[in-house]
């Protein structure tokens, strides 16, 4: 079996693939409706006892068997191996949902470079007379009905949704977003083609572009008046939400959703270090990374 050329391409790709969108867009808004500084309590400790253990086992696992995750079941326990392939298909439909809102990033990057951004006017063919414009303007009426020119261009020129007339009829093909998802899973393919040879090379762009964007962003955002009030809206803690049960559930999901145990990535991934390596304290590592950046992504919001 392959094995990494480096160890720092095994760590860039465990924390590749445990820093996501999760991290970036769920966890701040999980914190901020749980009670802001009072769920780092729940959170740490579901990490500490539930989600950190996982990671860890998971890792040691594809180490020590040395298999992806399908095989792996078998070794453990034959009557097991539909795990492997119900991971595989979760797997799937996880990746149909990422590599489309990818997609969407990719029109974005397209369609910004147009002399005036599409998105910050009402004066395009898909906005309607409820388009409320408030850029550059003091004085603005904002009803029920006013849609700003970003939430229209989203829904009615990338998603298209006035050409649909619910599930049973969504519409024709918008050819610009289905060249953008082939283009992304082409990219895709030619990152894992020839393993982890290529994937290992990979991921010195994608684990680490992440973290430049995110420290330029948050540069920006704290030279903006009013940074201090979004950093305290963010983390004012709310010690009663700590009594109720669906707080703590949400930091459990959280953890879970954001370390990634339970999908077989990690076991994949960990199949092609060395028998021998420390992959206690690539768990640590990486799962400390996870949480940091978990955090961090809060400041850039708020």
């Amino acid at each position: 079996r392959d094995k990494w050329s480096k160890k720092m391409d095994f760590l860039l790709s465990v924390i590749g693939f445990a820093v996501d969108l999760g991290n970036v867009w769920r966890f701040p808004y999980i914190c901020y409706q749980n009670g802001g500084g009072a769920f780092l309590i729940p959170y740490t400790l579901m990490a500490v006892f539930g989600g950190v253990p996982l990671f860890y086992m998971e890792l040691a696992l594809g180490q020590f068997h040395r298999t992806g995750a399908i095989p792996i079941w078998k070794h453990i326990c034959p009557i097991f191996k539909g795990i492997g392939f119900a991971i595989c298909i979760i797997g799937l439909y996880v990746s149909f949902y990422y590599n489309t809102i990818i997609a969407w990033a990719l029109y974005y990057f397209y369609s910004s470079f147009s002399g005036t951004l599409p998105w910050a006017s009402c004066d395009n063919p898909w906005n309607t007379p409820a388009c409320t414009n408030y850029f550059g303007r003091s004085n603005v009426t904002w009803t029920n009905f006013s849609r700003s020119p970003a939430e229209e261009f989203y829904t009615r020129k990338v998603l298209e949704i006035q050409k649909s007339g619910g599930l049973y009829d969504v519409g024709g093909m918008h050819w610009e977003l289905l060249l953008c998802l082939f283009l992304i899973f082409t990219i895709v393919y030619f990152s894992l083609w020839k393993g982890v040879k290529t994937s290992g090379k990979v991921v010195w762009v994608t684990a680490t572009l992440p973290y430049v964007v995110l420290l330029v962003l948050l540069v920006r955002g704290a030279t903006l008046p009013g940074a201090w009030r979004g950093v305290i809206f963010y983390l004012r803690p709310d010690w009663g939400k700590l009594l109720s049960t669906a707080v703590w559930v949400d930091a459990a999901a959280q953890i879970f959703f954001s370390l990634g145990p339970g999908f077989g990535v990690l076991l994949a991934l960990a199949s092609y270090n060395h028998f021998h390596n420390n992959c206690y304290r690539d768990a640590l590592v990486t799962s400390a990374v996870n949480c940091l950046t978990s955090f961090l992504s809060g400041f850039v919001i708020f």
